[in-house]
């Protein structure tokens, strides 16, 4: 039996009454180190840490004062003040939903702000560092909570500024300009669908709250087709800030930013807002007989095998790991695509994905850290002897994300895999497939990085980073061990998210021998042996192979770029160029002709003013002349 998503019913008082400072915190911290600049320079990281931790501790209070209500009162609105008058107020929504994602960008967010201290503790800019981190988890945090899609919206603009900001970070460096400005061109194609679809949303149902709109959508109030617009556009807005096809181009360039902004941004936060965005507006997708919910499930299985197979030609260990990214999205998204019985199984892998991915970036840095700033894998080799707080917490995350039995994305992938094979039998096959290239790509890195022979310059003093950059690694490695089992066992997660997202009464229960698991767990060995056979045993090149040319299809992104400059880039610039034609000699030929015409004709009319009182007389003759004879005619006529 499907159960109904909950009332939402006001709420004031309490830690959920005071919801708001989970971003007022950090939004405070930002403006401090922002309007007091250099005042703050010898403090402003602390400051940084202690208002993202504050607004945790607020997260965790808040959920607890959540889970003491009863499920059918876990959706509770906090009105802060009337926005914009006759359509929507601003207020907060607290619910399973929400304060999920809350808790996971405060408490992982927190940990990147400690490694922060130690990874940037020489760069001269670190106050405006930490002031960026704390402006984009407040704007991730309003998007996350806000109880209307203007408030979602407001937070989703703020979340690209705060990226913008921070993938351009290292500005003297031209690629992370170029690549600051990719990602934010790029996410506001997104942007513009999301923008879009919420005009439709007002124009057809009048309001763009959360609390009405679900009434309102139950009855009717707009055709079929009205729906899939709204399904499709709001897809669009997904597709960009969660890098999927086709707006993937983005997230392997945003590499440039420092590696903490990897870790937060493409882990734990923005790269997710896509999913969340299609879970809370799932009453958009799921009409009878809509088309939206299957296309989001095909750009989600297509973007994990597009992502899958870029990681596997990828020598930067920051861009593979971007790639995998893209290819562990795309897994979430299949899974929002399946409607209820999906979204906890997403959002599950949304939330130990956090904790992985942010372990492994991190250990990425760490790696970076003691090598250099060298990203290139073939220049490492034989690290774990001098790296093993890194090796053992990168490879605890690797085990994970490959879904080795027993840790957290053995449970919340696999439980993505079953539910799509069972809805979707092609696109769930499809998905055990990118399980198995998972499987080799990332055992790749692991050998490429941690094994064989070491491969690096001379000048290069591998060594283990200080316990501030490890000891996040550490606590992240324990959300990659065991969060999952704990999520997904005994449907804890599903019967959590239920009053939020819908679903069947019962929660699905884990299978352990299913046919669908055991086929990923096979081709994921399958392609981890490969891996090892070709990245363990063997040398290692460090200079790249040509390679095939798959190899060089992979190199280089799917052609993604040259597809974008194809379509877009280059018709654009001939549609500009004849636009600025047409301007040039067509409206300012016009005006400019039109001026020296008058300007001319004046001129020559000018010659007939001769000052002469005899010569005017003469002319006014001429005139009555002609007009008088001009009426002669017409009268014989």
């Amino acid at each position: 039996m499907q159960s109904e998503i909950a009332q939402i019913t006001p709420h004031v008082g309490g830690v959920i009454g005071n919801a708001w400072l989970m971003i007022a915190l950090p939004l405070v911290g930002a403006f401090i180190l922002l309007v007091f600049n250099k005042f703050t320079n010898r403090w402003g990281h602390l400051l940084g840490v202690v208002m993202s931790l504050a607004s945790f501790v607020v997260a965790v209070l808040a959920f607890f004062e959540l889970i003491g209500l009863g499920p059918e009162e876990r959706r509770r609105a906090v009105h802060l003040y009337e926005f914009i008058p006759g359509m929507v107020d601003m207020g907060l929504l607290i619910d399973p939903l929400s304060i999920s994602f809350a808790l996971l960008i405060t408490g992982v967010g927190s940990l990147i702000h400690i490694y922060s201290i130690g990874y940037m503790s020489h760069d001269e800019h670190r106050r405006r560092f930490f002031a960026y981190l704390n402006l984009f988890v407040a704007a991730m945090l309003l998007l996350v909570l806000a109880d209307n899609y203007v408030g979602l919206f407001i937070g989703w603009e703020g979340v690209g500024l705060a990226s913008y900001l921070l993938i351009g970070f290292w500005q003297f460096k031209p690629s992370a300009a170029v690549a600051a400005k990719k990602a934010f061109v790029v996410n506001r194609v997104g942007d513009f669908g999301l923008l879009v679809g919420m005009f439709i949303i007002w124009t057809s149902f009048g309001t763009l709250a959360f609390k009405d709109l679900g009434a309102k959508i139950g009855s009717g109030a707009a055709s079929d087709g009205t729906m899939l617009a709204i399904g499709l556009l709001l897809l669009l807005g997904a597709c960009g800030k969660s890098a999927q096809l086709p707006l993937q181009s983005w997230l392997l360039d945003a590499m440039e930013g420092p590696t903490p902004v990897s870790a937060l941004i493409h882990a734990a936060t923005m790269v997710t807002a896509g999913v969340y965005l299609v879970v809370r507006s799932g009453a958009f997708f799921f009409p009878e007989g809509s088309g939206a919910a299957l296309a989001v499930s095909i750009v989600g299985a297509a973007t994990l095998l597009a992502g899958a197979i870029i990681g596997c030609a990828k020598d930067d260990i920051k861009k593979g790991l971007a790639g995998s990214t893209m290819s562990q999205i795309g897994y979430m998204m299949l899974g929002a695509g399946l409607g209820p019985a999906g979204y906890a199984f997403a959002i599950g892998h949304l939330i130990t994905h956090g904790f992985f991915k942010a372990d492994m970036f991190l250990g990425a840095g760490s790696v970076m850290h003691g090598m250099n700033d060298e990203v290139n894998m073939r220049k490492y080799g034989g690290l774990r002897k001098f790296m093993p707080i890194t090796f053992v917490t990168f490879f605890i995350g690797y085990l994970a994300i490959i879904g080795f039995p027993l840790l957290s994305g053995y449970f919340t992938k696999d439980g993505i895999i079953e539910t799509a094979v069972h809805h979707q039998p092609i696109l769930g096959w499809l998905a055990v497939l990118g399980a198995g290239i998972t499987g080799f790509y990332m055992s790749r890195m692991v050998f490429m990085t941690f094994f064989g022979e070491k491969r690096w310059a001379d000048d290069a003093h591998p060594h283990e980073s200080p316990l501030v950059m490890t000891v996040p690694l550490m606590i992240l490695s324990l959300g990659a061990l065991g969060l999952g089992a704990y999520l997904v066992l005994g449907g804890r997660l599903y019967d959590f998210l239920r009053p939020a997202v819908g679903g069947e009464a019962e929660a699905p229960s884990f299978q352990f021998a299913s046919t669908p698991g055991l086929a990923t767990l096979a081709l994921v060995a399958v392609g981890v042996v490969f891996a090892w056979m070709r990245y363990g045993r063997a040398e290692v090149p460090s200079v790249q192979p040509r390679g095939s040319f798959l190899t060089t299809f992979a190199r280089r992104d799917l052609y993604g770029d040259a597809l974008n400059e194809s379509l877009f880039m280059r018709p654009g610039q001939w549609l500009t160029r004849i636009a600025v034609f047409f301007d040039n000699r067509g409206v300012d030929g016009l005006v400019n002709g039109l001026a020296a015409g008058i300007g001319g004709s004046s001129g020559r009319l000018r010659r007939l003013q001769t000052g002469f009182a005899r010569t005017y007389a003469l002319s006014i003759l001429i005139g009555a002349a002609l007009l008088t004879g001009a009426l002669l005619l017409v009268g014989n006529i």
